[in-house]
């Protein structure tokens, strides 16, 4: 009656772990930057692991050209893969910070947390 108590505590220490490290990744996410890119580095976008913008630069080569149309249609471009990058750095973050953990298609759910 009492012999999976054990295992019980362990996983409550566990999933206490977990919690810590998910917080600290959250705080790592925040603070880390990637960069999306479009138009052959014309248009840089800069976004926090959680995908938030950060800043858009602008060639001024395609400033001064004036391709107003151009350059709007460049922006969401760069800014998407900005935001792509910072999922896929979200999903290997969550891996590592699960990957001790036994837990029958947690994997799978994660996989579509970053999604």
């Amino acid at each position: 009656m009492f012999k999976n108590l054990g295992n019980i505590a362990s996983m409550m220490q566990q999933a206490q772990q977990v919690g810590q490290d998910m917080k600290a990744m959250q705080e790592e996410l925040r603070n880390k930057r990637v960069k999306g890119t479009a138009g052959a580095g014309m248009v840089e976008a800069i976004c926090t692991g959680h995908g938030e913008l950060v800043s858009i630069t602008i060639d001024p080569k395609l400033i001064a050209d004036g391709d107003k149309d151009l350059i709007e249609e460049l922006i969401p471009q760069a800014v998407n893969d900005a935001q792509a990058k910072g999922k896929e750095l979200h999903q290997e973050m969550m891996q590592s910070v699960t990957s001790g953990l036994n837990v029958p298609g947690l994997d799978q759910a994660l996989s579509q947390f970053g999604q």
